[in-house]
């Protein structure tokens, strides 16, 4: 997602009137905007990723700690939180997943030549930079593990 696709994302959620998806947009905004301050530079997709993923990280933390506080108590947060990590998925790039990651990692390893288990570190690492750490890493290292073996 662009920085152009998430300001388009916000107006429409504004003329939805969806506030929860609003608020969420706007706090990935606000992190994108800080990025640009702080760094003094301008956002790419990945910085854009990155702060949706560090969101949704403190979001599962916290409904995390609610669950186990004591669902009764905090049921109104914990629903709040569960429609924003569900926004917050919904947003994400979709991840590399099935037989497209086995592609990929059997392209992969043609590439670098990989045989035995010492280059499954190798492989992963070319995976995560072929697509921005989108992809499911244990049914990855799973795979390469057999494939490797």
């Amino acid at each position: 997602m662009t920085k152009e696709e998430l300001l388009e994302e916000i107006k429409k959620s504004m003329k939805a009137r969806d506030k929860a998806r609003t608020q969420i947009l706007r706090l990935v905004n606000q992190a994108v905007k800080q990025i640009e301050v702080d760094e003094r530079r301008e956002v790419t997709e990945a910085d854009i990723t990155a702060a949706i993923k560090k969101l949704q990280k403190v979001t599962a933390e916290e409904l995390d700690g609610l669950h186990k506080a004591g669902a009764e108590t905090h049921a109104e947060r914990i629903a709040l939180l569960e429609e924003q990590a569900g926004i917050l998925e919904s947003i994400l790039p979709k991840q590399v997943a099935g037989a497209e990651l086995e592609a990929l990692i059997d392209e992969t390893c043609g590439k670098l030549g990989a045989s035995t288990k010492r280059d499954m570190g190798k492989v992963m690492g070319a995976l995560t930079k072929a697509t921005n750490g989108n992809f499911d890493k244990p049914a990855a290292a799973a795979y390469l593990g057999k494939k490797l073996s």
